[in-house]
C-alpha cells in the first residue's frame, strides 16, 4: 500500500478545488487513480483521500499517518492520500467538490454536510476523541456579563468550536449574529492567528480546540473560562469523528472496514504508549504548521483529551439543536448520519464490546 501526504500548511478549499482539476495522478492532484471513488467498478489501484487537522484533537489521526497505521492497515492496491485542514467546513466543501473520500471532522461540520445534502453526502463511522475545546480569556474577565461588548474568535463559522461559543453565549442572554455583531462579537480565523491577536490584545479571548487553548494561557497569558466537559453530561462529547463519503462506503466498504481497523489501531496506540504517542503526534503538527509544540503545552494540553473510537451520539443530536437555533442548521433530523456495522465488525472481530447504533 502507498501512501502519498500532501504538505500543505493552510489548505483553502480554492487551493483544493484548483487541485482537484489537475491531471489524475499529478503529484498534488486529490483525484482518483483508475478504480477510485469516481470508478467504484474498476480493479485498478484506488486512492483513499483522506482529511484531517494539525490539531491534538486530532491525534489519532496524527499517529495514525505518521506510524503508518492506516497504511499497514489498507490492501497494498490502495494507495493513502492525506490532506491537512485549518478547520471543518473546509474540509466539507472538499467533500462537496469531490475531492475528498473520508475526514476527521468536528460533530458540527459533519450534521451540516449530511444537512445540506439530505442525508446523501456522509456517514459518520467511527469516533476519535472527547474533550479538549475551551473558552479561553483575558485574566481580568471573570464572567460571562464581562463579555458584552467583547470580540472572541473561533477557528471559523460553523465550525463546532464556533457553534460551542454561540450557544453558550445565547445561554448566558448574550447575543452574537454570523456578521460579527450583537453584544459580543465573534471574529472567526485561523488558530494561529488566534494566538497572535490574542497576545496583541485585538480580541479578549477564544473558544478553541487543544493545543490552542492551552497556548492562549501558557503563551499568551489567558485564563480558561469555560472548560466545555462541564457542559455535557459525564463531561463526555465528541470533538472528532470520522466522516466517510456515502459514495465512498458503499462503493469500498472493504477499504473502509481496512481504515476502521487502523483507527482503532491508532486509538490503543495514543492511548496505551502516550509519551510516545505524543511526540509523534507533535512531528505531524509541525510536518503541516512547520513548527511542533513546545513540550509544556504538549504535556499540559494531552490528558484534556479522552482517545476513543466511540463517536458518543448522544452529543450529536443537541450539537444540532444548538446550530439550528442560532440560524446555523435548517434541519435537526440525523436519521442515517451513522452507520457503525463496519466498526463494530472490527470490535466484534477483535473480541471487543460493540458500540450501540443510534
Amino acid at each position: 500500500m502507498r501512501l502519498a501526504v500532501r504538505p500543505l500548511t493552510a489548505v483553502a478549499v480554492v487551493a483544493i478545488a484548483i487541485a482537484a482539476c489537475s491531471p489524475a495522478g499529478a503529484g498534488t492532484s486529490p483525484g482518483l487513480t483508475d478504480g477510485g471513488a469516481g470508478s467504484p467498478g474498476s480493479s485498478e489501484s484506488l486512492e483513499l483521500r483522506l482529511g484531517y487537522f494539525p490539531n491534538l484533537t486530532h491525534a489519532t489521526a496524527l499517529a495514525g499517518i505518521k506510524q503508518g497505521i492506516f497504511e499497514k492497515a489498507l490492501p497494498d492496491d490502495v494507495t493513502l492520500s492525506t490532506t491537512p485542514f485549518n478547520a471543518g467546513p473546509e474540509a466539507v466543501e472538499a467533500i462537496f467538490s469531490g475531492a475528498l473520500d473520508a475526514t476527521f471532522i468536528g460533530p458540527n461540520p459533519a450534521i451540516n454536510a449530511f444537512s445540506k445534502s439530505n442525508g446523501e453526502a456522509i456517514r459518520i463511522v467511527s469516533g476519535a476523541t472527547s474533550g479538549g475545546a475551551y473558552l479561553v480569556v483575558k485574566p481580568e474577565i471573570t464572567s460571562a456579563a464581562q463579555l458584552k461588548g467583547a470580540t472572541l474568535a473561533t477557528p471559523q463559522l460553523g465550525n463546532t468550536q464556533d457553534v460551542a461559543l454561540r450557544a453558550w453565549l445565547k445561554g448566558e442572554g448574550l447575543s452574537s449574529d454570523p456578521q460579527g455583531g450583537g453584544d459580543v462579537s465573534i471574529l472567526p480565523q485561523p488558530n494561529a492567528q488566534t494566538l497572535d491577536t490574542f497576545r496583541s490584545g485585538d480580541i479578549d479571548g477564544a473558544w478553541v480546540p487543544e493545543p490552542w487553548a492551552t497556548r492562549l494561557v501558557q503563551e499568551g497569558g489567558g485564563k480558561v473560562l469555560v472548560d466545555e466537559r462541564d457542559l455535557w453530561p459525564a463531561g463526555e462529547y465528541v470533538t472528532t469523528h470520522l466522516i466517510v463519503t456515502t459514495e465512498f462506503l458503499e462503493a469500498h466498504p472493504d477499504v473502509v472496514k481496512a481504515l476502521l481497523t487502523g483507527v482503532v489501531q491508532a486509538t490503543d496506540y495514543v492511548n496505551d504508549q502516550p509519551l510516545e504517542a505524543q511526540a509523534v503526534v507533535n512531528e505531524g503538527i509541525a510536518d503541516v504548521t512547520q513548527k511542533g509544540l513546545p513540550e509544556a503545552v504538549l504535556s499540559a494540553a494531552w490528558p484534556n483529551l479522552t482517545f476513543t473510537v466511540d463517536p458518543i451520539a448522544s452529543s450529536l443530536a443537541t450539537s444540532a439543536a444548538e446550530a439550528a437555533e442560532l440560524g446555523l442548521l435548517e434541519t435537526t433530523d440525523l436519521t442515517g448520519i451513522y452507520d457503525l456495522t463496519l466498526l463494530n465488525e472490527v470490535l466484534r472481530e477483535a473480541g471487543r464490546p460493540e458500540i450501540a447504533v443510534p
